[in-house]
């Protein structure tokens, strides 16, 4: 007979500090990197990780790991965290307001989530370091209006928020192949110098948040692969860095008791849990 092996579930929480980068903390905190990710996804409507990141910067996490006769087999969910990213902190802690249906949201109730993320780089162990954050002549706020990163050729652009494909090919100017988003009537993103397209990138398409639009590259008017990414309100240029973005509906008057019950012992735990490395709540 075969059957699903029954897994013991226990809620573990750890913290660690940035040094070089988000992968490194994580590992020397003994953590997966199924965990890192979520923290960078949980907090990538505030946090541009590929840009923000500092030395000294500091995470808390709780967070489930399934057990198989006492021996760990695979992370799960993260519960809650603080990450402090120069100086400010940020916390998030997961509420399942509905059967199968949760998200996450700060011990005020409002929502983690915005209309859109801080960054259009999809996030990885290859772009989590210092080493590729600043650039000579790149990544700057230019006059130009814009905000380029460097990465590898190849690296998987993200959508930063839901809208429609205004247009996707060969720019004529300098952009290269281009991809502009709609969002909403006056919100556009710009993401040029791209070496492709993600299949079905053609005017029209719908896009969700997160979604892959294209790769890196350095077609166009560009010295290296990288990105240009531009931000447009009512077609203003504006900084995706400064911008202030709307935030999705925070918890209902009618969900706030409940909400309130669930997020207090999880605050708590990571209250208890700054300035310390390691422990584990049993």
């Amino acid at each position: 007979a075969e059957q699903p092996v029954e897994l013991e579930r226990r809620v573990l929480m750890k913290s660690g500090e940035i040094s070089s980068s988000l992968f490194a903390a994580t590992d020397a905190s003994g953590l997966s990197d199924a965990v890192a990710i979520q923290i960078a996804d949980i907090f990538s409507t505030d946090i541009d990780f590929h840009r923000d990141l500092r030395r000294g910067d500091r995470f808390t996490v709780v967070y489930e790991m399934f057990y198989d006769q006492g021996e760990p087999v695979r992370s799960g969910r993260l519960l809650a965290a603080e990450f402090v990213n120069q100086g400010k902190p940020y916390q998030a802690v997961y509420f399942l307001y509905a059967e199968g249906q949760g998200g996450y949201y700060t011990p005020e109730g409002k929502n983690i989530r915005k209309a859109f993320l801080r960054s259009p780089l999809e996030f990885s162990r290859i772009s989590s370091g210092f080493s590729n954050r600043f650039h000579p002549i790149l990544q700057q706020w230019r006059a130009h209006k814009g905000i380029d990163y460097a990465a590898p050729s190849g690296t998987r652009v993200k959508a930063t928020g839901d809208g429609v494909v205004e247009f996707a090919g060969r720019h004529q100017g300098g952009y290269g192949n281009l991809v502009v988003l709609r969002h909403q009537s006056k919100y556009t993103t710009w993401y040029g110098h791209l070496s492709g397209f993600s299949k079905g990138m053609r005017k029209g398409a719908r896009v969700a948040q997160g979604d892959a639009i294209g790769y890196v590259g350095a077609t166009g008017l560009a010295t290296g692969p990288h990105l240009h990414y531009e931000f447009r309100i009512n077609d203003v240029h504006q900084n995706p860095l400064r911008v202030v973005l709307p935030s999705a509906p925070p918890i209902s008057p009618e969900q706030r008791p409940v909400f309130e019950a669930a997020a207090a012992p999880l605050t708590q735990y990571l209250q208890l849990l700054r300035g310390t490395q390691l422990a584990r709540l049993d």
